[in-house]
């Protein structure tokens, strides 16, 4: 009979000697990459108080933040244990759509791509008013916040988390889930251009704060459970000879500090730019000319 310690050393070997991406991921990755440097370059060009290399970093740092969530051997990992699963999860939820955000992507993504494409596609989404719509009622407050919350609680239940660590489908589809509406849920606390703020800035502070307080309470679930809340981790090798149970508690922990700073410093942003004595009362894209009428000029194109 193999020693504990010896088998979860025979797992670690292969975990950490295969640093692969699926081209799934890949091509997707480095093609909004691509476009997305190529329409940047032109918009620096035009508007570089606008576009600086502040705005390059924090999209590429996104992209890079998916590409290691969903990487081996992080990825491999989080079958293993479930502190890194968890670190996934921080990944896709509140480090990689924030990022993207701050990057601005709308206007660099419509300017770097190919002009048939535009022509095809793109110019005929833009153009639906049914499409307008149902994005202004996606991206509200209430309900990104019911999306985000509904679907953080709902992948967390042993049942569906069990599905996720089961099979790969069920997993990526997990992962799918958090990426989008994540994306949603930050959608109106970065308020990128052409975003319009929905609610007055003490709604934020609340947006933000109730989403921190039920992320405490999840991640207190797994700190302080006394019993193994997803089974499936107890019958994987453990690990540098951690207990399944210490796991659980270290996976809520890892939930609860780095989700009360990503929660917490935009709600001290919004307080200090409310108490803020020159705060503006429009938008800061409104002002900037440059970028109105190079947005305009794409979607004539389109």
């Amino acid at each position: 009979m193999s020693h504990p310690v010896a088998a979860a050393n025979g797992v670690m070997q292969p975990l950490f000697e295969s640093w692969t991406l699926d081209p799934w991921i890949t091509a997707p990755l480095a093609l909004a990459a691509g476009i997305y440097l190529r329409g940047w370059i032109r918009l620096h060009l035009q508007v570089p108080q606008r576009f600086g290399a502040g705005r390059l970093a924090s999209f590429l740092g996104g992209l890079a933040a998916i590409a290691v969530a969903l990487a081996a051997p992080l990825h491999a990992l989080a079958a293993q244990l479930l502190q890194a699963h968890m670190v996934q999860h921080l990944l896709l939820m509140m480090v990689a759509p924030p990022l993207i955000w701050l990057g601005a992507p709308l206007l660099p993504m419509l300017h770097g791509m190919p002009r048939c494409l535009l022509h095809m596609s793109v110019g005929r989404l833009f153009a639906s008013p049914l499409l307008t719509r149902s994005c202004r009622w996606l991206v509200h407050p209430v309900v990104v916040w019911v999306l985000f919350v509904g679907s953080t609680w709902a992948w967390h239940t042993p049942t569906l988390y069990g599905r996720a660590l089961a099979s790969e489908v069920w997993h990526y589809a997990q992962h799918t889930c958090f990426l989008i509406t994540a994306f949603a849920f930050w959608w109106p606390v970065i308020q990128p251009w052409p975003s319009r703020r929905l609610v007055p800035p003490w709604a934020m502070v609340l947006y933000l704060t109730l989403a921190d307080l039920q992320n405490t309470v999840l991640s207190a679930w797994l700190v302080f459970g006394e019993r193994l809340i997803y089974p499936a981790y107890n019958t994987v090798p453990r690990l540098w000879e951690i207990s399944a149970l210490d796991d659980q508690a270290a996976a809520g922990a890892i939930m609860s500090v780095p989700g009360l700073i990503a929660f917490l410093l935009p709600v001290a942003w919004i307080v200090g730019q409310m108490l803020s004595p020159q705060r503006r009362t429009r938008p800061a894209w409104t002002g900037d000319r440059a970028v109105m009428l190079s947005s305009q000029h794409v979607m004539d194109d389109c």
